[in-house]
């Protein structure tokens, strides 16, 4: 099953100008990865230093490889050097089915 992986970053406002080419050379491994779909940064209208990433993946597997790679010297980016605040990352992969059920009469 598709998974979708929000990782939101909170960047230090001193890198904030610097934000885009961070998250670009970073990302660019992440779209190169087996199983990823796609990737999209959406900044926050309220805090721009507020940035939510949102992946979409084959599978929870690869997205799992993709994250134990990020873990290795080799697969560690330089993000974390303009971060303000330790990232956060949610996984869905299970749906929730949202039929409406004709009312009984």
């Amino acid at each position: 099953m598709t998974a979708i992986v929000h990782f939101e970053v909170q960047i230090d406002p001193a890198y904030r100008e610097d934000a885009a080419k961070y998250l670009s050379e970073t990302l660019t491994a992440t779209r190169a990865w087996p199983g990823n779909q796609g990737i999209e940064a959406l900044v926050d209208d309220a805090d721009p230093c507020h940035i939510l990433v949102v992946e979409t993946w084959a599978t929870t597997q690869d997205h799992a490889d993709y994250a134990a790679w990020r873990a290795t010297p080799e697969g560690k980016s330089a993000l974390h050097a303009v971060l303000a605040a330790k990232p956060s990352k949610q996984v869905y992969s299970t749906t929730l089915p949202l039929t409406l059920q004709e009312s009984q009469g």
